[in-house]
């Protein structure tokens, strides 16, 4: 299996995503199935300070188990509770401080992402892990160590905040592989990102948009069952 060739045929059905979307900037969304500002397609300089990598971060830890309009939501509910300042951007300090003093708030500002009580939690042990980094680019196995951080987020968080060249096994990744008969049902994440990691190469840039690629052609065919019926976009590469 070529993934090169996979990520060649995404990209040119649905042309550059602009992933990761950051709330304050204007950019569109260019294909338009899901939030619409914040995404950037073309420009790799983001995360462009340490406000919006932090926001990358806690944003992946929002999106487990929901949707980016909910995230979205619940992020612009948090950047409104700097009830004594502008809000300049998202700092582990902010998160840390908010959740001291304004817990009912901070609850009910990230309702929309879901599972608000544990996400409260996860989100405080990812700001004192960010504070410890200390400006260090943190390994896979120290981001799962953190309480909260899963594979998916880990990979998340390496790619999209840090530029480190991940591979990332989210739901419709997996189903569009087991569609294709390249994977198992049963095959687990750090498999399937052996797999398509030991054949895929590319910069971080190819790493972001073949994600960002994935997830869009997903929502078009791998979200209701029986999967990938009219995917004749990706039909080429089916083995079985």
């Amino acid at each position: 299996m070529n993934f090169n060739l996979m990520y060649e045929k995404l990209l040119k059905e649905y042309s550059y995503q602009g992933w990761w979307p950051i709330i304050s900037y204007e950019g569109s969304n260019p294909t338009k199935t899901g939030s619409i500002k914040g995404y950037h397609p073309s420009d790799y300089s983001f995360p462009r300070d340490s406000y919006e990598q932090f926001e990358i971060i806690i944003g992946s830890i929002l999106t487990q188990n929901t949707s980016w309009p909910s995230v979205e939501k619940s992020l612009i509910n948090l950047s409104n509770l700097d009830l004594f300042d502008d809000f300049d951007g998202f700092s582990p300090e902010f998160i840390l401080n908010l959740a001291n003093d304004s817990e009912d708030d901070f609850k009910e500002a990230i309702r929309p992402a879901g599972y608000f009580n544990q996400k409260f939690n996860y989100l405080q042990n990812i700001s004192k892990f960010y504070i410890e980094l200390n400006g260090k680019t943190p390994s896979r196995a120290d981001l799962l160590s953190v309480k909260g951080v899963g594979n998916e987020t880990a990979d998340s968080i390496r790619l999209y905040a840090y530029g480190e060249c991940e591979i990332i096994v989210d739901a419709y990744f997996k189903r569009i592989l087991v569609y294709l008969g390249i994977v198992n049902e049963k095959d687990n994440y750090n498999k399937i990102k052996s797999i398509v990691g030991s054949d895929f190469t590319g910069d971080f840039k190819d790493y972001q948009e073949f994600h960002a690629l994935i997830v869009e052609h997903g929502k078009r065919y791998y979200t209701k069952r029986p999967y990938g019926l009219n995917d004749k976009v990706l039909n080429e590469f089916k083995i079985i």
